[in-house]
Formats: C-alpha cells, sequence, structure tokens
C-alpha cells in the first residue's frame, strides 16, 4: 500500500524477536530496506532467522541487515546496535520508515534480558524522529505488563 505513494521504504524493527516474516516477504526487493536489532537467533527465539549474513536475495542483496545482539545486551549496547540500523537507513535515504516497535527489550522484561530503560524509549523516538521523514509505528507487545503504558508513553513523548 505505502508504495502506492513512496518509492522508498524503510522497516527498522527495534523488537527483541526477529521480524522473519517481514524479512522473508522482503528479501528478494530492493525497494524495501529491512533492518532489524534484535536478539541473537543462536540463543534466542524464533531461532531460523536474523542471522548476519542473510543479507536479500537477488535485487534484495544488500536491503536486508540484521543486527543479532547477545542474550542480555545493556542498553548502550542495545543502541549502539540502532545506531548501526539508524546509519543504514541514512544510506539508503527512505521515502517513509516504518518502525516495528516491541516493548519486549525493556530491562524487566522477565523474557528478553535485554536492559532498555523507560528513558531509554523515549531516546529511541528521538533517534527515529531525527531522521526528519515520515514514519509510521507498529506496536507490537511486550511481556512486562505492568510498565507497558508508561514506556508506550515514554516513547510518544520523544516523537513530540
Amino acid at each position: 500500500h505505502l508504495r502506492q505513494k513512496f518509492q522508498k521504504i524503510a522497516i527498522i524493527d527495534t523488537d527483541m524477536h526477529h521480524g522473519q516474516g517481514i524479512q522473508e516477504i522482503f528479501y528478494d526487493r530492493k525497494d524495501v530496506l529491512y533492518t532489524s536489532v534484535h536478539g541473537s537467533p543462536i540463543n534466542f527465539y524464533p531461532v531460523v532467522a536474523g542471522h548476519e549474513h542473510e543479507r536479500g536475495n537477488g535485487e534484495g542483496e544488500g536491503y536486508n541487515i540484521n543486527f543479532p545482539m547477545p542474550h542480555g545486551t545493556d542498553e548502550a549496547g542495545f543502541f549502539h546496535y540502532v545506531d548501526q540500523s539508524i546509519d543504514t537507513l541514512k544510506l539508503f535515504n527512505p521515502d517513509v520508515i516504518v518502525h516495528v516497535l516491541g516493548f519486549d527489550v525493556y530491562k524487566d522484561d522477565p523474557q528478553a534480558k535485554c536492559q532498555v530503560s523507560t528513558q531509554g524509549f523515549k531516546t529511541l523516538a528521538q533517534k527515529i524522529k531525527a531522521l526528519n521523514k515520515p514514519v509510521i509505528v507498529l506496536v507490537e507487545g511486550g511481556y512486562c505488563i505492568e510498565k507497558l503504558n508508561e514506556n508506550l508513553q515514554a516513547f510518544l513523548s520523544g516523537l513530540n
């Protein structure tokens, strides 16, 4: 649907789980860049996709970039991978950005063991906003239910 209005689309996925479905859909395309910051598939679900060497196929070669994080990555490490992903987006220079936002990278999430703070979600939004492109945010979940609203509000405040 977005291709009706925009020539180049970038997807940045910061959910702890790799988006293997998104990767599969766009793996052969060069008009959609997919970057994913996620838990390493070596020891984190879904384990079947999200390896660094998965970089696209045919015309899509180089338009699928995975940034698998080691288990237990701290907030600085998370932002190291996010910054690399954002640098990739800048080189692609998309007309629109789709951000797949997961709250399972939160420090108290019982599954992911990543260390992003509530303030970190605001910082994440500020980094996306700084790209100065139209942004669509697809909000996914997290497993620390009692902090989902607070983390979402922090993220949204970073977009203002």
